[in-house]
């Protein structure tokens, strides 16, 4: 007993985390049939209503129901976490992969680039990119992938070139394999379980970066049910409409917390070591 309460207590982070998660995904994917409303139903008539049976958190200026939006933001908080890590992922993981395996002036050069973006401030950078870009929520993901993807690249780089001079990727130079597979059917797969770990912790960060873009009017744009936006939304409202920012600030609360947890418990079951890194 006391040594199954021990494997529970070390998991618990893994367990919660995954069952958070789990919550979120269901409600994005289901947000048609869950809520009461759409999210852009707009009821000038029932405007700034307080919370009631009607209208479980209440409604905005415009008279949209805020728990409806709240649902359907779920599924674009998951859409940030998917698209920027996986951007961040590509980036990150293409370059490393060349700075580890190859070296000299290829490493200098490559990691001479990542240090520069490593010690930029990202929010600074990411709002000059959407200067350039425009200002939509798809260009706020590239911004935050654009300058994030550098804690990726340093960790790959690292695990490369202590693989790269293993015996069983000597043995597939000998036997005559290119150097595209011996990058990514030698080396790649044993750098994933790192990447996994790093990804799962790293995806609170794109969210709450994303969102803080959105709520200076870079992201998302109205009627978006983006979580930012509702958070920028309800300042002008705050003292009159107060649920208008509790609900939005505890949706992201919930779902960083569940994303920390889950990259904790995954940490601690995949790679320990990385508590170090």
């Amino acid at each position: 007993m006391k040594k199954f309460l021990k494997s529970k207590a070390k998991y618990s982070n893994l367990i919660i985390g995954s069952s958070m998660i789990l919550l979120l995904l269901f409600v994005a994917l289901f947000a048609n049939f869950i809520a009461p409303y759409r999210y852009d139903d707009s009821m000038m008539n029932e405007r700034l209503q307080e919370p009631s049976m009607q209208h479980l958190l209440g409604t905005d200026f415009y008279g949209r129901d805020v728990f409806s939006r709240i649902l359907y933001g779920a599924r674009i908080a998951l859409q940030i976490a998917a698209q920027s890590v996986g951007i961040q992922l590509v980036i990150g993981v293409t370059i490393g992969l060349l700075c580890g395996y190859f070296g000299g002036w290829i490493d200098r050069i490559l990691s001479f680039i990542m240090d520069i973006t490593w010690s930029m401030p990202p929010l600074i950078i990411a709002f000059a990119v959407v200067s350039v870009l425009g200002q939509s929520l798809n260009n706020a993901i590239i911004a935050i992938a654009v300058v994030s993807w550098a804690q990726y690249g340093r960790i790959v780089r690292a695990k490369t070139m202590s693989i790269k001079n293993m015996a069983f990727l000597e043995t597939g130079i000998a036997f005559g394999e290119s150097t595209p597979a011996l990058l990514f059917r030698y080396i790649l797969p044993n750098v994933v379980p790192s990447m996994i770990v790093i990804a799962s912790i790293s995806i609170p960060s794109a969210i709450m970066s994303t969102t803080a873009l959105s709520f200076l009017g870079l992201g998302a744009q109205s009627p978006s049910p983006d979580w930012g936006l509702a958070l920028s939304d309800s300042v002008r409202q705050l003292t009159m409409a107060p649920w208008l920012g509790i609900a939005p600030g505890l949706a992201l609360v919930y779902t960083t917390l569940g994303f920390s947890m889950l990259g904790e418990g995954l940490r601690d079951l995949i790679d320990p070591r990385l508590r170090s890194l």
